[in-house]
């Protein structure tokens, strides 16, 4: 016997409805997805799809890096249903930096709650310059290199123009570790040094070096290298 169709579930267990009468945070991460996907295949309603796609990823993180295509090549979702996800992916990404455009960006545990959910989601290391003005707000933030960190791709020359350019009295480097673990290597290190000493020649505040990576036991989402008291 097949899945049950959601429309012939009990009416309090349907998803939308359950959604309506008592908020998202009282449905499940598949529920919410079944949402999101809102029909199924034959055995199979939009829940278990849902289902079945954290199974496959992993986790729900996981879930939000995949692709496009590995998305539409999952049964039941195809490319139309792939977009709707990587959409709402998108938006919670583009959330979470919004709420807190407006306060003092001065802990990296802000850099992470701005950056952390959409850098997770990378396949490769992106390197990008947390712009701020003299209160420490968030003016931008710019993308300076796209793969494996290196000293050459990192060249001051490149990390300190967004700032020049934007008048920002401070600034934040970030990247990602795409394996999880943002223990820095003797490069990062290397890399955190010259900048350092490029901005003071500029008179621009490099306020922290945050290497961004996934929360795991016994180990922090992040890296700072201000906290670590080399800035």
């Amino acid at each position: 016997m097949g899945a049950l169709k959601i429309h012939e579930l009990p009416e309090q267990e349907r998803p939308r409805e359950k959604l309506a009468a008592h908020g998202a945070a009282a449905l499940t991460d598949s529920e919410l997805i079944g949402i999101l996907l809102r029909t199924g295949i034959p055995g199979a309603n939009a829940v278990d799809i849902g289902r079945q796609l954290i199974v496959k990823f992993g986790s729900l993180a996981a879930l939000a890096r995949a692709s496009l295509t590995e998305l539409a090549k999952t049964k039941g979702v195809g490319r139309a249903k792939g977009v709707q996800l990587a959409a709402a992916f998108g938006l919670a990404s583009r959330l979470a930096r919004e709420n807190v455009a407006d306060a003092p960006l001065n802990t990296p545990a802000q850099i992470f709650e701005l950056l952390g959910a959409e850098m997770r989601q990378l396949g490769q290391e992106s390197l990008r310059v947390v712009l701020l003005d003299s209160k420490l707000r968030l003016l931008r933030v710019e993308q300076v290199s796209l793969g494996s960190l290196n000293e050459c791709l990192a060249h001051p020359r490149e990390i300190l123009r967004p700032a020049v350019l934007h008048n920002a009295f401070a600034f934040v480097l970030v990247h990602n570790h795409p394996s999880g673990d943002p223990s820095p290597s003797d490069a990062d290190r290397r890399v955190t040094i010259r900048i350092s000493e490029a901005a003071k020649m500029l008179q621009v505040q490099f306020f922290d070096h945050v290497i961004l990576g996934s929360p795991a036991e016994n180990r922090a989402a992040y890296f700072s290298f201000r906290e670590a008291g080399v800035i």
